[in-house]
């Protein structure tokens, strides 16, 4: 029997994703709703109660609307908006974070996907907080180097039809310092406090590297860039879409550059650190329209509903 679907909020670029990738599994079955009912409540409640899975794909407030509309026991709900990343009641979907995490989304029937530069940072710094190589209460500091497609429907067409020149420069953003990704940034990675987090937006479509500076002399465990890989290395082995980069090895560079789009296709996330006895850099790369939105969705359909995680989805 075919797993049923809906993607409600198909016409975004994660919504498209999702549903482009399930269109080709032959164990899926997709509910479409007629275009125009969908934003007819009751239409839309009865595509919600009619699957397995339902994926939202919605802005915040539409996001809590559906939710509300389900009324299915057996509706498993993931959703990719902002708005349940933190909320009780929701399972945050990176199951690499941890045993529970993983058993969580298993059993859930309420997922919240993670965003993009949070997946990143919590993949680099949760192991290192655990580990006590971060304290908790530690004034964590990040950048992220991201591509412009995660700006949604009208940031891509910012870009890509007659783009002014001033686009051509990467451009910092989220300057109040209130970023949406913030609160599951701390939550997740067992911060007392939320970093300070300054995102980047440049002339590329997808693609994402978040940077994580630590003063070594400054933790109270002086780590070694070494330990910190190690506890990377460690933390993520046998773990298919996680890679910890080879320490010190050149060939992980492209002539000595980071390449920020290597992840691109991909459901991977890769890990690294550079530095020397004083100071480190722990970069994290990943696809964020892959493991950063609806890769991660299908993945934790995957697990769900007791399949291979990596059905469908490229390491």
């Amino acid at each position: 029997m075919k797993t049923k679907v809906f993607v409600d909020g198909q016409e975004g670029t994660t919504g498209l994703q999702i549903f482009e990738r399930l269109a080709a599994r032959p164990d899926i079955e997709l509910i479409e709703i007629d275009p125009a009912k969908r934003k007819d409540p009751a239409a839309r409640a009865a595509c919600l109660n009619a699957v397995d899975i339902a994926f939202l794909c919605l802005p915040d407030a539409a996001a809590k609307e559906s939710t509300a509309l389900v009324t299915n026991p057996r509706t498993c709900v993931i959703d990719a908006s902002t708005a349940h990343r933190v909320a009780e009641g929701w399972t945050y979907g990176v199951p690499e974070l941890g045993p529970a995490y993983r058993e969580a989304i298993r059993i859930s029937k309420r997922i919240a996907n993670p965003g993009c530069h949070a997946t990143a940072f919590a993949l680099a710094v949760r192991p290192l907080v655990q580990r006590g190589l971060i304290p908790a209460n530690y004034p964590v500091t990040c950048f992220s180097l991201t591509g412009y497609s995660g700006g949604g429907k009208k940031m891509i067409a910012d870009y890509e039809q007659n783009p002014p020149a001033k686009l051509q420069s990467p451009r910092p953003y989220a300057l109040a310092l209130m970023h949406k990704h913030l609160p599951e940034m701390r939550v997740h990675t067992g911060l007392a406090f939320a970093p300070v987090f300054n995102p980047v937006v440049a002339a590329f479509y997808q693609g994402l590297a978040v940077t994580v500076p630590l003063p070594l002399h400054a933790l109270p465990a002086a780590p070694t860039p070494q330990a910190l890989h190690h506890a990377l290395a460690e933390t993520y082995a046998g773990e298919k879409f996680v890679r910890v980069l080879p320490f010190g090895d050149e060939s992980v560079l492209d002539n000595g550059f980071f390449d920020v789009q290597a992840c691109n296709g991909t459901n991977r996330c890769d890990l690294a650190v550079f530095g020397h006895a004083d100071q480190a850099v722990v970069m994290a790369r990943l696809d964020n329209l892959g493991k950063g939105a609806s890769g991660a969705a299908i993945q934790c359909m995957n697990l769900h509903l007791g399949l291979d995680e990596g059905l469908g989805l490229t390491a």
